[in-house]
């Protein structure tokens, strides 16, 4: 069987339109700007206080849920708000024979007001945290999602998600693949010996939990308070 040049001709004119048809539309997709968050309920309830729960931990590393928990409190009350003590928050569950991030997070709304006392609480799960090795690359990498829900009327207020890698502004120029190799593998040794991931987690925290585009608002202890 034999193919002609037309067929052939015009077969890679279809392959080019239909590459520089996905070249549009990845172009178009880093241009998009994300849509404006709806604040209706967050400005409608405005939480002074707030409880964080132990995050849900979805990664293979087990310090993963404190190692974020120590880091969250710190954007949310420079933010404005007055965060409960997590001391005060682990051994109160303890207390009553919680010790699970699951089982914490099943607990309803109304009876997390009603031993608490706090306005919101924020509900949070990691689903990447810890240093991996691929191919020529080493990468420690945090990721978060967190929920605020009013504990008043189980309304949900904000929600959103942030990550905090080592490889942010790392140059890519390391002499060839023997270079990248070694690289690779040196950093993974001494990102995974330093626990490299508990700094990041706080840098996921920050840019998860403090006021930005379309992030938490101000609290009312910010002189920003309702500016936003």
């Amino acid at each position: 069987m034999t193919i002609s040049a037309f067929s052939l001709g015009t077969a890679v004119t279809r392959w080019s339109q239909l590459a520089a048809a996905l070249v549009v539309v990845a172009a178009l997709g880093a241009c998009a700007t994300p849509s404006p968050y709806d604040y209706t309920a967050f400005r409608e309830n405005r939480p002074v206080s707030m409880l964080v729960l132990p995050p849900l931990n979805e990664t293979p590393e087990v310090a993963a849920t404190y190692g974020v928990l120590s880091q969250v409190t710190l954007p949310l009350a420079e933010a404005g708000y007055y965060v409960l003590p997590v001391s005060l928050m682990d051994e109160t569950f303890r207390q009553n024979g919680l010790n699970n991030p699951a089982e914490i997070h099943d607990v309803s709304p109304q009876k997390l007001r009603e031993i608490f006392g706090a306005d919101a609480v924020v509900y949070i799960k990691v689903t990447q945290y810890g240093t991996s090795y691929v191919v020529v690359s080493s990468e420690t990498r945090v990721t978060a999602q967190a929920r605020i829900v009013d504990l008043r009327t189980g309304q949900l207020l904000w929600q959103g998600s942030a990550t905090a890698s080592s490889s942010e502004g790392r140059s890519s120029n390391q002499g060839g693949l023997a270079g990248l190799l070694i690289t690779a593998i040196v950093t993974q040794i001494v990102e995974t010996a330093s626990d490299t991931s508990f700094n990041f987690s706080g840098v996921a925290s920050q840019r998860l939990l403090s006021p930005r585009k379309n992030g938490v608002l101000y609290g009312p202890r910010s002189p920003n308070y309702q500016k936003d």
